[in-house]
């Protein structure tokens, strides 16, 4: 007789799974409300809504203007953040 070859193993799915060293996915960016003092970017009045742009730059409106142009910054915003007690009207069209 021959030499005897070692038993091959498989690994079945659940155990690869198991096998598998997991990987932290970082929690995704968020955006904070307007700071108290930080100014409207169009009238300089007290800041309501925070949005950021696709390439990462953030600009800051009033409630007025917020809801004056909301239809439009819909269309460029990546991520929101409004105060607390302020309701911007392109949270709806957003969710759409």
């Amino acid at each position: 007789m021959g030499e005897q070859r070692p038993k091959r193993v498989f690994i079945g799915d659940d155990q690869r799974r198991k096998a598998m060293t997991p990987t932290l996915t970082p929690p995704p960016e968020t955006v904070a409300p307007p700071a108290a003092d930080e100014r409207c970017d169009r009238c300089n009045a007290a800041g309501k809504l925070r949005i950021t742009l696709a390439g990462g730059s953030e600009l800051v409106f009033c409630g007025h203007h917020a809801n004056k142009y909301a239809e439009d910054l819909v269309k460029i915003t990546v991520k929101y953040a409004t105060d607390p007690e302020f309701s911007w009207r392109g949270a709806d069209l957003m969710a759409n």
